[in-house]
């Protein structure tokens, strides 16, 4: 196909078909962006459909000892049911960054009860125990945002105790390495959500006050600061996101609220509201394949197992999906078909 026109002759959002690739694309506003279609299928027999695999991993309850959890769960998006023992992480700790490729799902910082600098790794087909990723963290935090693309993992904000808008990044198929990527416009953002598509990295909610109701945006293959990108409606903190290649869902149970948004990530602008999850909790788990967002856990003030799931096109309220092995909050969340891959 001929090379691609000025950005200002084509609208954010447009589709087209590339019959080079036989695939379509999405404008973003500077170049095309692949759909990808498929999506790694690993269903279990007893599973309703195929699909692919959604997984959890870390969490807080202050009913068990210790309080922080090593479990990791796993599930089939495209089914419903109750999550399945995977394994268990390297260091029980609650609120981990997690990003993943179709093939890893790495976990980094947390609280173990202090803030850990720990980044570990499993192979998301298999299931078994995390390895360690071979260095850690440059500092201690905890309420790291984490997302990415098949290549690059993104870990963006959090607290060292206090709130740093340090975004790093890994090759997440290259163990041993972490590498400086640039800054988040303001260091508010900490207990908060980030969610990706091919392209662009987004960073959502912060903690509770008008400061931290920003979103902020990356090139996710370039390296240097975040962009202003446009404000959250919901004002509550421990807010959670994921995304398929279109919607970002930015604000997932901030606060006490049951509250969804979600923004279309080829654009700019304020989020819009969604719908509403199962029950009103926050510090929830969320991930999703290019069809669902699957939201686990969290706390009502009750400590809760549900999994709740809803369609990324549509608009409503969330779905029973069954329960995690354990009732907790706070969990990192991951899959081998988001968004962003």
């Amino acid at each position: 196909m001929s090379n691609l026109p000025p950005s200002g002759e084509i609208p954010r959002g447009a589709i087209r078909f590339n019959t080079d690739s036989n695939k379509p694309e999405l404008w973003d506003g500077s170049q095309w962006a692949e759909f990808q279609l498929s999506t790694p299928n690993l269903g279990r027999s007893v599973d309703t459909q195929p699909g692919a695999r959604g997984i959890f991993g870390g969490g807080s309850n202050p009913g068990l000892s210790p309080v922080d959890r090593v479990t990791i769960d796993y599930l089939n998006i495209s089914s419903t049911g109750d999550a399945q023992e995977f394994g268990d992480l390297t260091v029980g700790r609650a609120n981990p960054g997690c990003c993943s490729s179709q093939t890893r799902a790495v976990w980094s910082g947390g609280e173990s009860p202090g803030r850990s600098a720990e980044i570990d790794y499993v192979t998301i087909s298999s299931t078994g125990n995390a390895v360690d990723w071979g260095v850690n963290l440059p500092a201690s935090r905890r309420y790291i945002m984490g997302c990415g693309n098949q290549t690059r993992g993104i870990l963006g904000g959090g607290g060292t105790p206090a709130a740093t808008n340090d975004i790093q990044y890994i090759t997440i198929a290259q163990t041993g390495t972490i590498n400086d990527f640039g800054d988040l416009t303001e260091s508010t953002m900490i207990n908060a959500g980030a969610c990706s598509n091919s392209i662009k990295g987004v960073f959502a909610d912060g903690n509770g006050v008008t400061a931290g109701r920003h979103i902020q945006a990356i090139n996710i293959a370039s390296t240097g600061n975040a962009q202003n990108f446009g404000d959250v409606n919901n004002t509550g903190d421990a807010s959670r996101s994921c995304a398929n290649t279109i919607r970002g869902l930015v604000a997932i149970g901030a606060g006490d609220s049951n509250n969804i948004e979600y923004v279309t990530m080829s654009s700019l602008g304020n989020s819009v509201d969604f719908g509403d999850l199962s029950e009103a909790r926050y510090g929830v788990g969320a991930t999703g394949d290019k069809v669902r967002a699957v939201i686990a856990g969290g706390y009502t003030p009750t400590l809760v197992d549900t999994i709740d799931y809803v369609e990324f096109m549509s608009q409503g309220n969330a779905v029973d999906f069954g329960n995690l092995i354990q009732a907790r909050r706070e969990t990192g969340a991951g899959s081998n078909a988001h968004g962003g891959l």
